[in-house]
């Protein structure tokens, strides 16, 4: 496999893998915008590493743990963290002799994704700044590509998900799940960004497209990682059936050149 072909999967293992390995490394340092420093970190080497190396069996624990190790480092440069540098440390001395990295994948990444839904989509967030940081960090997305998606300049994404980011840390918002009547009030804002996400898709507010189904398939992806780690909610079931059930008719909304064509006039077989 050539450079570009390992470019190419080297990408796609990143937008499959980008949000649990930010959720993870979450849960290790406590802030958002350095998960995703050391994250991206990880990317560089296996963007370095890859095409002379070949692409690992499991491409995704190789990313995690290269991060982990990353993470331990600094710590080692920075007293302040001696204590979780001495836990860590050990915790890979065990398995640093296991070459596949079974034991990574082996850890159950769903709580550090919830987390992570909650934390993006914080109430302390603007919504426009919840929107772009979901995409950035659950959907793996660019910031060129949410720029085009929502047909803004690629500098004001970027100013959104790094101020979101700053007040995020600023606000010191906690890494968890919140409960009881919070949990349901900041569930409701994690639906609110889906939705509006698949809304834009759906029937877009500008631009000359007024249908732009990679967003409506985003927010569907995210709905169903959500109903997985919520089983029991019915609201987040009834978002994603929702979801799924008007995107059923993508094909028979547009005509041969792209005009849209009426309920009534649709193909229903379609």
């Amino acid at each position: 496999m050539g450079h570009t072909g390992v470019e190419r999967e080297v990408e796609a293992v990143w937008r499959i893998e980008s949000a649990r390995l930010v959720a993870t490394l979450t849960g290790m340092v406590g802030e958002v915008g350095i998960a995703e420093e050391f994250a991206q970190d990880a990317l560089v080497s296996a963007l370095e590493k890859w095409p002379e190396e070949g692409v690992p069996r499991k491409p995704g624990a190789w990313l995690t743990t290269v991060a982990r190790r990353r993470v331990l480092d600094r710590w080692r440069r920075d007293e302040r963290f001696r204590s979780h540098m001495v836990e860590l440390g050990r915790e890979f001395t065990e398995h640093d002799g296991r070459s596949d990295f079974d034991a990574v994948l082996e850890e159950d990444y769903g709580d550090d994704l919830l987390r992570l839904m909650f934390v993006c989509c914080h109430p302390v967030l603007p919504t426009p700044a919840r929107i772009a940081l979901t995409l950035r960090l659950l959907g793996g997305l660019t910031t060129d590509e949410i720029a085009r998606a929502f047909l803004v300049p690629e500098a004001t994404v970027a100013q959104r998900v790094v101020r979101a980011k700053r007040t995020l840390a600023r606000r010191r918002v906690r890494f968890e799940v919140p409960s009881g009547p919070d949990r349901d009030a900041r569930l409701s804002d994690v639906l609110e960004v889906l939705y509006l996400v698949f809304n834009e898709g759906y029937t877009a507010t500008s631009g000359e497209r007024w249908l732009r189904p990679e967003l409506c398939e985003e927010a569907m992806r995210l709905g169903r990682v959500l109903a997985e780690l919520l089983p029991r909610e019915p609201e987040v079931h009834g978002l994603l059936a929702l979801m799924e059930l008007q995107a059923s008719r993508f094909r028979a909304r547009g005509g041969p050149g792209g005009e849209a064509v009426p309920l009534a006039e649709q193909d229903r077989s379609r």
